[in-house]
């Protein structure tokens, strides 16, 4: 699982975009534990990325007791999930193509 993608998309569930620590964790926790589909999800979004850090670039801030996602945060998640959305049309289109046969020519 790739932990910067999990934080801003959770934080981009919460009314604007503010969760307390203690939320976090457990969601975190929960999506940790959820299998290797969101594991493997991520790991593919962060691809995309692969220089996310959103605690040095100020995508995150840390307040009240809990993290605030910045407009700098809103518009990085954006970016990902028209990615992400990109993404599985491209992998919609490969998997109906039909199989690719060998035609004999002799």
């Amino acid at each position: 699982m790739n932990f910067h993608v999990t934080f801003l998309k959770i934080l981009g569930s919460y009314p604007k975009g503010f969760a307390a620590s203690a939320e976090l964790k457990r969601d975190v926790a929960i999506l940790a534990a959820s299998g290797r589909d969101w594991s493997e999800r991520t790991k593919r979004i962060a691809s995309l990325l692969p220089g996310l850090d959103i605690f040095s670039q100020g995508l995150v801030a840390h307040e009240n007791g809990g993290w605030r996602l910045t407009e700098s945060g809103y518009s990085v998640l954006a970016f990902l999930v028209d990615a992400e959305a990109a993404m599985n049309s491209v992998r919609e289109v490969e998997n109906s193509l039909p199989e690719p046969r060998i035609i004999d020519r002799e």
